[in-house]
């Protein structure tokens, strides 16, 4: 669709110049969406194995305290594991893909994840214990993983909904509006070569 101008020099310079800012933002917008779909294509597909670990060690976990509370009753199980174990402090901060700002977490532990006493609960508690306190990390990092894919996957949507606008709106409006003001440029030259013509034939006569 052309735009409302006048066809006049100074307006063709500037649409001139406003095409070229155009296509060369349309081919920036472009390869950071290509590379910000390649992360994500890799981000997802690591975060997808990384999923899968951390349910089977999950299930893992589910089995060995469902076979410890098959040897101990249920308030000696939960009462063993609430005794405090010292505390876990989990620190976000940001990093930035292609602009794009995106969580980072890491989790520190401290103290001994056997707080209770070995003498009284079976060896599966400590299997479990042992294989949820493994777990944690990844937990913490699927997290951030997957926030990150929903982030970049917002991004990668927004970014193309720029890079469609420039290529089917604005950079063939403006080829259009460039081709129709030097067309009508052409023409009033072409008047304006036809009057000195006539008058010099006048000014002969």
């Amino acid at each position: 669709m052309r735009l409302a101008v006048n066809p006049t020099r100074m307006e063709l310079l500037r649409l001139r110049r406003r095409l070229e800012i155009a296509v060369r933002g349309h081919k920036l917008l472009k390869d950071k969406q290509d590379e910000m779909i390649r992360r994500f294509l890799l981000l997802a597909e690591e975060a997808g194995n990384l999923r899968r670990e951390t349910e089977r060690l999950l299930a893992e976990v589910y089995s060995r305290t469902l076979m410890a509370r098959s040897q101990i009753s249920e308030a000696e199980l939960l009462g063993n594991l609430l005794v405090s174990a010292g505390p876990a402090r989990i620190t976000c901060s940001r990093d930035i893909i292609m602009n794009v700002p995106v969580p980072s977490c890491d989790m520190a532990e401290a103290g001994d994840p056997f707080s209770y006493s070995p003498l009284s609960v079976p060896g599966d508690l400590d299997e479990a214990v042992s294989l949820l306190r493994k777990t944690m990390p990844l937990l913490i990092q699927l997290a951030q993983m997957e926030k990150t894919v929903r982030i970049l996957a917002g991004e990668i949507e927004r970014t193309r909904r720029r890079v469609n606008a420039l290529e089917y709106v604005l950079i063939p409006s403006l080829r259009e509006t460039v081709k129709y003001i030097g067309m009508k440029l052409s023409e009033l030259e072409r008047e304006g070569i036809v009057r000195l013509m006539k008058i010099k034939e006048i000014v002969r006569g």
